[in-house]
């Protein structure tokens, strides 16, 4: 059975909210709101302002987690300054999920690569996910869109690395490269089972640079901004923004590929899907 994925070419604060409502599921109970912090010098991150209206009307916490790389976000201390710095506890209350040890260990029974995801303790504090993510490249992964959020983005410090090293945090830069991608489709499954599948996600196509949002030095975006995508669905909605790439006519478009197909990035959406959580098979319904 194919997704549904809602798509509006007009990327705006209103037109997100819009599209959160065309999803119509209800996320029960006290609701996480997964945002990119963005990292200190970032300048391609999508700011509070831009994602405020949806998140007032959802009334969630904005969560983070730390990073376990150098920078200002790989500490408790630096990455609540950064927030700070960057305006998001202006709008929101906000929960940096691993703050304060231990992580929570999520089992995957069924895991491809990992068997257990380790994710801030706070979590517990939460009912249903919003993961609201900026759709871009990678250095690693190829590109970031929901299931990097899912994943890598709800990881803790400790579980960052856990995924990059394929179960090795100490082989985080070193590990086998599919087995990596093939752990973030692990982990990311492990945090859809947690919330018993009460989760929406919204991928917005805009500033796209072959970079992530975690990169202090970052390229400037290499192709024309695209739109705004929402669904129920992780894979689906991934793998409408990677087509919706390949259908583009913009002349920065192979930079963006060659960034994208170099790191094999749709093997995260082919091992997501194998693990059943989401299906790669979608209408794209256009929302004016």
């Amino acid at each position: 059975m194919k997704a549904t994925v809602y798509f509006s070419r007009s990327i705006t604060p209103e037109k997100v909210l819009e599209l959160y409502k065309k999803v119509g599921k209800e996320l029960p109970g006290k609701v996480a709101i997964k945002v990119h912090s963005g990292e200190k010098g970032n300048q391609n991150f999508l700011r509070p302002d831009f994602w405020k209206k949806t998140i007032d009307f959802v009334g969630g916490t904005v969560v983070e987690c730390n990073t376990a790389y150098d920078g200002e976000r790989n500490t408790t201390e630096k990455h609540q300054k950064l927030i700070e710095e960057h305006g998001w506890n202006q709008y929101f209350p906000v929960d940096l999920l691993d703050a304060e040890g231990p992580d929570l260990e999520l089992a995957i029974p069924n895991g491809k690569v990992i068997k257990k995801n380790y994710v801030g303790k706070n979590i517990v504090n939460y009912d249903s996910m919003l993961v609201l993510s900026h759709f871009k490249g990678h250095p690693m992964g190829g590109y970031g869109g929901a299931l990097k959020q899912l994943s890598i983005g709800v990881g803790s410090s400790f579980g960052k690395a856990y995924i990059h090293g394929a179960g090795e945090p100490e082989k985080i830069w070193t590990s086998d490269h599919d087995s990596f991608l093939e752990s973030m489709a692990d982990a990311a499954g492990s945090v859809i089972d947690y919330f018993k599948g009460n989760l929406v996600y919204i991928n917005v196509m805009k500033n796209m640079s072959v970079d992530c949002d975690c990169c202090a030095v970052a390229e400037d975006p290499c192709i024309a901004d695209i739109g705004v995508l929402a669904s129920t669905d992780p894979i689906a909605i991934d793998q409408a923004c990677i087509d919706l790439v390949y259908a583009s006519t913009d002349p920065g478009k192979p930079h963006l590929l060659e960034r994208i197909e170099s790191r094999n990035g749709v093997h995260t959406i082919e091992a997501a899907a194998a693990l059943g959580y989401g299906t790669r098979e979608y209408e794209l319904v256009e929302v004016e």
